[in-house]
């Protein structure tokens, strides 16, 4: 039903549901911000960083222990490019799972903040 077809009373009461919609909205906002108070642009800026260094880690080992195979004994193969694929592949799993687990804590912080006082 448009606003046009709507009594006067009508609209009023859907004003007034649509305004409680948003100040319950803005509500849980702000009590979420409080719960997550101390999570500051550091703090995002330090998940990055444990996202790249996850990444980093294994591809520097994984490069520095094929250099030492290739000097060790040396192949026609590149043990070197072999193990920095093998690094980047391996961090990049492991950064998935950090984002993946990051990413279910803020789904479950959003369920548990929907859910109305008292039911749980």
């Amino acid at each position: 039903m448009s606003d046009e077809q709507m009594t006067p009373k009508e609209r009023r009461l859907k004003q007034e549901k649509e305004y409680t919609r948003k100040i319950g909205a803005k509500e849980s906002r702000r009590i979420k911000g409080k719960a997550h108070k101390n999570e500051t642009v550091w703090f995002g800026l330090g998940m990055i960083g444990v996202v790249g260094w996850s990444v980093a880690i294994p591809t520097l080992i994984g490069t520095a222990l094929g250099i030492w195979i290739d000097r060790t004994w040396p192949s026609r193969f590149s043990w070197a490019l072999m193990f920095l694929i093998l690094g980047v592949a391996l961090g990049s799993i492991n950064a998935w799972y950090w984002v993946r687990k990051a990413r279910e804590d803020i789904i479950k912080d959003g369920d548990d903040n929907s859910q109305p006082q008292g039911e749980a």
